[in-house]
């Protein structure tokens, strides 16, 4: 086993040759996959679920230990693991580790998984630019720059599969997470985008909009937190859904019906209800 965590490195990628027939393409099992905020709940049960034997992992984050950890629970689960310690803020920094790493092996699937939320109540003046900004860079801008420097190799090679981590936040705009949820929107945006113009390529891409995962973020977001899911249960069923090869993978059903609801009444009901279940500053 390989376990390797520092400031650069790279991974000898390779796929699975095992097929299914799923929405009417064959869909190949990824077998070397980029997950980014893998110190995270949902990332670092993504790493868990996706780590069987033979299958090659190179797991983004900040928290070097963290990251340690995770590699040693893959690799007792058969995986072969490279962990990369590194702020998604320094987008140059990314670019040219994206671009030394694709250049040498290119994945079978990227998640872009990592994310960072701020709201209305840490401060009374409201969201602080500089706060603003380091959520753009790691929810949104990251998450371009990783698509941006992978595509050319998945399109050459002719296929490849894409997941954008969203949020329900992303069908309308929660009144204490401004910007998260204008994040969280262009995501999902730039993610069915991407699909229309990369399915006749054999490049997959699908949006991954969860509702609320038990983890610190979540834990730190004011207003309920109704239908709370465990980390392992949503990346179970976004595992499937990426097998599946479907477009939107939301949940859970209620939340996502409600949510969905929000963004087709009328924007003046939508407030209210909000503001009456318990969304409000």
């Amino acid at each position: 086993m390989l376990s390797i965590c520092q400031p650069f490195a790279v991974l000898p990628f390779g796929r699975a040759i095992t097929t299914n027939l799923l929405e009417g393409a064959c869909m190949e099992l990824p077998n070397s996959i980029v997950i980014t905020g893998a110190t995270g709940a949902i990332g670092g049960a993504l790493a868990l679920t996706y780590a069987t034997h033979g299958c090659r992992l190179l797991l983004l984050g900040q928290n070097a230990e963290r990251l340690s950890a995770l590699a040693q629970a893959c690799e007792s689960k058969g995986a072969r693991v490279i962990c990369q310690q590194m702020d998604l803020r320094d987008i140059a920094a990314l670019r040219a580790w994206a671009a030394t790493v694709f250049a040498t092996e290119i994945p079978d699937l990227l998640i872009a998984n990592a994310g960072v939320n701020i709201n209305l109540t840490d401060d009374p003046a409201g969201e602080r630019w500089e706060d603003i900004e380091r959520l753009m860079d790691v929810n949104l801008r990251a998450t371009q720059a990783l698509v941006h420097a992978v595509l050319p190799f998945m399109r050459r090679r002719g296929r490849g599969q894409i997941a954008l981590v969203s949020s329900l936040a992303g069908y309308y705009g929660l009144p204490m997470t401004p910007s998260y949820s204008a994040s969280k929107a262009a995501v999902k945006a730039y993610g069915e985008a991407l699909r229309g113009w990369l399915a006749p390529e054999g490049v997959q891409v699908s949006v991954i909009m969860p509702g609320y995962v038990a983890s610190p973020m979540c834990d730190a977001m004011p207003g309920p937190k109704p239908f709370l899911w465990s980390p392992e249960r949503a990346a179970r069923v976004i595992r499937r859904g990426l097998a599946a090869n479907r477009a939107r993978i939301s949940f859970p059903f209620p939340l996502n019906w409600g949510s969905w609801w929000l963004a087709v009444l009328p924007a003046s009901m939508s407030q209210r209800i909000l503001h009456w279940i318990g969304y409000r500053v």
